[in-house]
């Protein structure tokens, strides 16, 4: 049986609630996610795995995927416009990586989920404090 502190890297696959979008994502196994209390990710539950973009692939879909856009523009919020689920998202704290919503991923990959809380009232600080999970 794995350790909950499993670190080996493996293909996560995952996709949206109807199947037409699909993506696979490099990462442990074991996962630490992020939990935000800004308004959009508290009202979706959205579980935040935050990667370099290198290790992100959309399979397909990708004419399926709508945006949506707000407050200062940075954060490009991707949904299926057929099912309406979020199963990633270039995030305003990361611009330069992709968000995978946990949620989203298949399962039988992940061995272990630690969940820590993303303080959105603390933006900076909790940005600087996650800055490194976007760099390849």
């Amino acid at each position: 049986m794995p350790s909950p502190n499993d670190t080996r890297w493996i293909t996560h696959r995952g996709g949206c609630h109807c199947g037409r979008v699909r993506f696979e994502v490099d990462a442990p196994a074991g996962i630490d996610a992020l939990e935000c209390n800004c308004s959009i990710c508290r009202m979706t539950g959205y579980l935040h795995l935050i990667v370099p973009a290198s290790r992100f692939r959309l399979l397909s879909g990708a004419e399926d995927l709508g945006e949506y856009v707000f407050n200062t523009g940075v954060a490009r919020h991707r949904f299926c416009r057929h099912c309406g689920i979020k199963p990633f998202y270039v995030p305003r704290s990361h611009p330069d990586g992709i968000d995978v919503n946990v949620r989203c991923l298949d399962p039988g990959t992940v061995t272990s989920l630690n969940i820590a809380a993303f303080d959105d009232r603390n933006r900076d600080g909790a940005t600087a404090a996650v800055a490194h999970l976007s760099k390849a």
